[in-house]
């Protein structure tokens, strides 16, 4: 759970979840939107999900967004709906792989997608004081071990249920 000090992100918790050996590969932005207070349709009791918003980096490069929308007509009804964008099936072939795509860049000079110095500094700024605690053994957070092919360490479930949250299964 990371926090970000500043007053457009204050109380909103950022998790993240990293692992190797994992059962899938992937890379994706998973943005969670707060629950409806009230079911503001429907005259019955509905589960209400939350809204979310996904950016699948890596495999199957793309954008989907999972939200409720009211049923076209004069009931006041709402359903869940999917809006998903593929860029392999929009465009009629996938994205180039991303060494491909790295090393075609380099070799024409074409440095938009590069991280620059002031990024990869800000990246370690997050990263170093986390390794000087482990090295230092005060205030280190603890290192967690899992069995390959599983989803990660129990803690990893066990930090969202306090939140009273779950990881988004891939």
């Amino acid at each position: 759970r990371i926090n970000i000090d500043n007053w457009r992100w204050a109380d909103v918790p950022v998790y993240m979840r990293v692992g190797k050996r994992l059962p899938k590969s992937a890379t994706e932005i998973s943005v969670h939107f707060k629950k409806a207070p009230a079911v503001l349709f429907n005259k019955e009791t509905v589960k209400i999900d939350q809204n979310v918003l996904v950016i699948r980096i890596q495999p199957d490069e793309g954008i989907s967004l999972r939200m409720l929308a009211k049923i076209p007509g004069t009931s006041l009804r709402i359903e869940p709906v999917k809006m998903d964008f593929h860029y392999g099936t929009s465009f009629g072939k996938p994205s180039p792989e991303a060494y491909e795509r790295l090393l075609l860049d380099a070799m024409s000079g074409d440095a938009t997608l590069f991280a620059r110095r002031d990024e990869v500094e800000e990246a370690w700024s997050f990263i170093d004081p986390i390794e000087e605690a482990w090295h230092e053994k005060k205030d280190a957070p603890e290192l967690y071990f899992y069995p390959a092919g599983s989803w990660g360490p129990e803690a990893a479930d066990d930090l969202l249920d306090r939140d009273d949250r779950a990881w988004r299964r891939l």
